[in-house]
């Protein structure tokens, strides 16, 4: 495969990951004005929880996404499996798109809300396993760290496009029709450009290790065989990713509902503070990446676990009182700076502990599981005990889980040197 045609594939695949997580995070994005219209009055924080608790369903279901469309992908291609997901993400956009709200239709509309949220958190369940096995797969081995990292560029760009709407909405539209419906635009947008990228990814090469893995007498990939045959990578992208999941959230999700909700800053403020951090993160990725194809993958990854178990408590203490804009920006970009050591080389540090033959899904189930656990729980935990009165437990918590997979960092092999990746070169 030439330089050429095999960037045009990279930046295929993540051009498409940019649109499926632009879908998935505007749901968070915009939680602040949509809430009310699905859930009962109530105060704010109740309707938050409400929102969040569907936010945290739409994980469950990434398990189940990450099983299906990960043998999926190891069975019928790499390419095969992006096509499905995009595609239950553009249906479950467009159903957010056009439900009523609760006055008008009462129930169902948090039932259908829910739904949708179900329709995406499979896609991005078996997005996660085929895009970081395609990205890992169509990269060289020297610049395996650097190609992959932007699975998270892309990711933080969906979220970043997301937030980026939402001001411009917010500038063009009054407080109460962004209330009304003005919410419903990122929606209608997220399955227009689903469309788009489902054209793309049809035209996508496959990698050489799919080809090679299937013209083999390798086993059909399955959980049975993911369970009985790699049990001990199974758990190490577990444990890898608890604290890293549940950092990045933090960070990333949470952190514009803790800047209106507790440090007390008005919603378009939090959003830009929130889009300018992401954007200097989105950044920072490729570097930290190719860092990774110098160094190795474990110090980078411990770099991540040391810093977030010393300065997590600190930086979220400290954020929940600050008063200037800036100081907040700074510190919001300070914690992100941290998640990069996780966030640049995750991906690639998964596909790399699995052969090809079981690969999507071995990177895809376990991940999801920990982030069903962690990641998709991470705002209802934090509002939760916001409610109870003793928020600072959050910041805890946090750090606990970061020591865990620090721990795991500390005692698991450096994937680079000792990659199960071939056919790249």
């Amino acid at each position: 495969m030439s330089p050429a045609r095999r960037l045009r594939n990279i930046i295929g695949g993540s051009a498409g990951n940019l649109v499926e997580w632009f879908d998935w995070y505007a749901y968070a994005a915009f939680t602040l004005y949509f809430a009310p219209v699905f859930f009962p009055k109530g105060d704010d924080t109740a309707q938050l929880l409400s929102a969040a608790a569907i936010f945290a369903v739409g994980f469950l279901m990434r398990p189940v996404g990450a099983w299906i469309m990960g043998v999926y992908s190891d069975r019928k291609g790499r390419k095969a499996g992006l096509t499905l997901s995009v595609t239950l993400m553009c249906t479950g956009s467009l159903i957010i798109a056009v439900t009523p709200g609760f006055a008008a239709i009462g129930v169902a509309a948090p039932a259908l809300l829910l739904f949708a949220r179900m329709l995406q958190g499979l896609s991005v369940g078996g997005e996660y396993g085929s895009s970081a096995t395609y990205l890992s797969e169509m990269a060289t081995k020297d610049h395996r760290g650097f190609w992959s990292s932007f699975q998270y560029v892309t990711l933080i760009s969906g979220q970043l496009l997301a937030l980026l709407l939402l001001i411009v909405l917010q500038h063009t539209l009054s407080e109460a029709d962004l209330h009304s419906w003005g919410w419903r635009i990122p929606f209608f947008v997220g399955a227009a450009l689903a469309v788009v990228v489902f054209w793309l990814r049809r035209r996508l090469d496959e990698t050489k290790a799919f080809v090679a893995a299937d013209a083999s007498e390798a086993p059909k990939s399955s959980a049975l065989l993911l369970i009985l045959k790699h049990p001990k990578e199974a758990l190490l992208v577990l444990g890898l990713t608890a604290g890293g999941t549940l950092a990045f959230y933090t960070y990333t999700t949470y952190l514009q509902k803790f800047l209106v909700n507790t440090t007390g800053f008005s919603k378009d403020t939090a959003t830009q503070i929130s889009a300018g951090a992401l954007f200097l993160f989105m950044c920072l990725q490729p570097a930290v990446g190719a860092l990774s194809d110098r160094i190795g993958r474990k110090p980078v990854m411990i770099a991540f676990g040391v810093l977030g178990v010393l300065f997590t408590v600190p930086i979220m203490s400290t954020l929940a009182t600050a008063q200037s804009p800036w100081i907040a920006f700074a510190l919001a970009l300070a914690a992100l700076v941290i998640v990069s050591g996780y966030t640049s080389i995750n991906a690639v540090v998964k596909a790399e502990l699995f052969p090809a033959h079981v690969r999507a899904l071995g990177v895809a189930l376990p991940y999801a599981i920990a982030n069903a656990a962690f990641g998709g729980t991470a705002e209802y935990v934090a509002l939760w005990l916001k409610d109870a009165g003793i928020e600072s437990v959050f910041f805890w918590y946090v750090t606990g889980m970061i020591g865990v997979s620090l721990l795991v960092y500390l005692f698991m092999r450096d994937t680079k040197h000792k990659s199960l990746i071939t056919h790249s070169d």
